[in-house]
């Protein structure tokens, strides 16, 4: 059985978006078994892709992260979060990840070298 894996919000809009990152999220996204989707992650798709893309875009990203197990946001989880130096929803997705043992795949790079991470960096333009 492989490890857990949490998807950052960044790898959610790459790969429907069949962008040249979106193989590197892909068999997290797809082997939904091991799969946790934080709902800040679910809040922050949602909103993005409902004002780049509309509602059908919004509505099929936010069915797309349900398929795997959605981790609500509870106490400990939130004072857990607040420890972390990092922006709010990023400290919450994070600490999501830790809590489950889980990595975290992403594109932010103020994510680059915590423990549990795996980070991709972004194109330069």
């Amino acid at each position: 059985m492989s490890a857990a894996v949490v998807v950052g919000s960044s790898g959610w809009l790459e790969y429907p978006a069949g962008s040249s990152k979106a193989d590197l999220y892909a068999s997290a996204i797809e082997e939904t078994d091991n799969l946790l989707v934080p709902e800040t992650s679910v809040y922050e798709v949602f909103k993005k892709a409902l004002r780049e893309a509309g509602e059908d875009a919004a509505l099929g990203a936010a069915a797309a992260m349900h398929a795997g197990t959605v981790v609500e946001l509870d106490i400990p989880l939130a004072l857990e979060a607040a420890r972390y130096p990092l922006p709010p929803a990023d400290s919450l997705i994070y600490a999501t990840a830790r809590r489950h043992g889980a990595t975290l795949l992403t594109q932010d790079d103020h994510m680059e070298g915590p423990p549990g991470v795996r980070y991709f960096e972004k194109p330069r333009c």
